[in-house]
């Protein structure tokens, strides 16, 4: 109840924009007090993200990001497919981006940027990970690389890494495993 004083309704909209991983959309809003305004939206069908531990090291990912125009080293992440499950996703990714399954645990789900998109990430851990690789993704030039656990918590303390579902599934996972 108390939520409804800040609803926004939604007057109309339209698609700005329509890729293969993201929709745009504009609406037209009636604020609270009775005004209108726009608001854009980014819609996305929704992410995970692996914290995959061997041997008490973590399984990372280097990769290009062509957004930021750089290198990141990051979980191994991936979009879902439509209608997918998250956790058949982070199957599939683990499998696609480091070659091993594991058991998956989920340790929870985010909105990343609340402001603009409704892209939901999913969290996972990954343990008792076999080799049991899938080809990767056409489009994807990833080195797989293997972080002491200590030092990867240390690194996500220090923000070091610049990604935020690398940090958040390392803290959540090391708050799990303490």
């Amino acid at each position: 109840m108390e939520e409804d004083h800040r609803r926004e309704e939604r007057i109309t909209g339209q698609v700005v924009f329509e890729g293969r991983m993201i929709r745009l959309e504009r609406d037209i809003v009636r604020l609270p007090n009775g005004l209108e305004t726009s608001r854009e939206v980014v819609r996305h069908p929704g992410a995970v993200g692996i914290v995959a531990l061997q041997d008490n090291h973590l399984l990372m990912v280097r990769q290009y990001r062509y957004a930021i125009g750089q290198e990141t080293l990051e979980i191994p992440a991936g979009k879902l497919d439509s209608q997918e499950l998250p956790q058949d996703c982070a199957e599939r990714e683990l499998r696609e981006e480091t070659g091993y399954r594991g058991t998956l645990e989920p340790i929870g789900s985010v909105y990343t940027t609340p402001g603009f998109t409704d892209e939901v990430m999913h969290l996972f851990l990954a343990r008792d990970l076999i080799w049991d690789p899938l080809a990767p993704d056409d489009d994807e030039f990833l080195e797989v690389e293997r972080v002491a656990w200590d030092e990867a918590v240390l690194k996500a303390q220090e923000n070091k890494f610049k990604d935020a579902k690398t940090i958040l599934g390392i803290l959540l996972v090391q708050g799990l495993i303490k």
